[in-house]
């Protein structure tokens, strides 16, 4: 069982306060650094740590994982898990959670910005103003309003982005790999060149899963319509960065919104390296899609309460690699997680061994996700030391957890 007064907790990549006191309020013991920290720091670091919370920019590696035997549960607060290494965290019994929806909104609001600053020309006009060249013409600058929006990946963000785009008269278009349904009045293209050759605008908002490595490059970028525009505010992985350059010296793109890289800085302060410097019809953020106070609050908050229900009442919901549940807690009795390989009759052995020990079940929820299982137990006053024992040593048992 985890003393909750001595329940470590080690957060990187300076995750918002509203974490902390969340964590804090349970008892737990919380160290917050303001930077990500490399493999071999992180693996330095984890020893002891229950609960870790990270961002975008830490790797949660198999390395890290076996470095950590008693981690018990890994946050990401953002939106993406490809930074973790699922499959061993799932073989290990840790449960994985992330932010899906918390800053949907406000990576939403940065596209339309971007969309709408980059069809003005306003990069440009902006940087000749503190130039001190007042130029008012309005050549190359166009309202939104009746423009074509290639959206590809038409997840949370994509299909929130869709909804608003429409609202400001744009004519909406989209392609997904999935089955998605349509929002309003956009249109669903059968294939990514579809979209290319319609749209005026093309904003990348896919996942991070590797097949999207390199997915768009000098192929995809010819295919776009002439003086159209590129946004990527997704993984920095998923397009050729030199390709996109050159169509953009070239005059191909009129612009492009960036806010994701393949190599970023560790922390604020560090040198940003990158072959669109410089460029003066592309605006380059730091990786601030889902950074706004709203943003990382709610996102702070949320993260931090599933690990706490994690630890403390054994919540699953919305876990990302754990099956999900959520038993309620009855008063005066004692709760065991047990984390297990997916075969049958592991429902029947738990029982039986509790049976054998004249120990009551008060209640009871099993789920299952691909080869492994997850069980709540809350079982009656009074059972020893050998019912754990047991339950452990079952050839099915990844993780056993005594929660009260």
């Amino acid at each position: 069982m985890i003393d909750q007064g001595k329940t470590r907790v080690l957060l990187l990549e300076n995750i918002h306060p509203d974490a902390v006191t969340r964590l804090e309020s349970e008892g737990f013991l919380v160290e917050s650094l303001r930077n990500a920290l490399d493999e071999d720091e992180l693996i330095a670091r984890i020893e002891g740590v229950h609960l870790l919370g990270i961002r975008s920019k830490t790797q949660v590696t198999a390395r890290v994982l076996a470095a950590a035997p008693q981690l018990v549960g890994v946050g990401a607060f953002c939106i993406g898990t490809d930074q973790i290494d699922l499959a061993t965290a799932s073989a290990a019994g840790i449960a994985a959670f992330n932010a899906p929806f918390s800053n949907t909104r406000s990576v939403v609001e940065l596209a339309l910005a971007e969309i709408i600053m980059l069809a003005r020309r306003l990069p440009e006009k902006n940087a000749g103003m503190h130039a001190g060249v007042w130029d008012k013409a309005a050549n190359g600058s166009h309202e939104v309003r009746g423009r074509t929006l290639g959206i590809v990946g038409y997840g949370n963000i994509g299909a929130q982005l869709s909804v608003l785009a429409e609202n400001l008269g744009m004519q909406v278009y989209f392609y997904d790999t999935a089955d998605k349904l349509a929002l309003g009045n956009a249109k669903r293209c059968d294939s990514l060149n579809e979209l290319l050759e319609v749209a005026e605008t093309v904003t990348l908002h896919v996942d991070g899963r590797p097949g999207n490595s390199g997915f768009f490059g000098e192929e995809q970028f010819a295919r776009m319509r002439p003086r159209s525009l590129f946004l990527n505010l997704s993984r920095g992985f998923v397009i050729d960065y030199a390709a996109l350059r050159d169509n953009l010296v070239s005059g191909h793109l009129a612009g492009a919104g960036i806010d994701v890289f393949p190599n970023e800085p560790k922390g604020r302060g560090d040198e940003f390296t990158s072959e669109l410097r410089g460029l003066p019809n592309v605006i380059l953020t730091p990786h601030i899609g889902g950074s706004t106070e709203e943003a990382q609050a709610d996102i702070g908050g949320f993260v931090a309460n599933k690990l706490a229900q994690f630890v403390t009442e054994g919540n699953t919901t919305l876990s990302v690699n754990l099956p999900a549940i959520q038993l309620p807690k009855a008063t005066g009795t004692h709760r065991i997680a047990h984390t297990h390989h997916n075969t049958p009759g592991v429902l029947a052995q738990v029982n039986s061994i509790l049976a054998e020990h004249a120990v009551n079940i008060e209640g009871q929820l099993l789920a299952t996700r691909g080869e492994y299982g997850y069980l709540l137990t809350d079982l009656g006053a009074g059972y020893t030391e050998d019912v754990v024992l047991q339950l452990r040593a079952m050839s099915q048992t990844i993780r056993l957890r005594e929660l009260s």
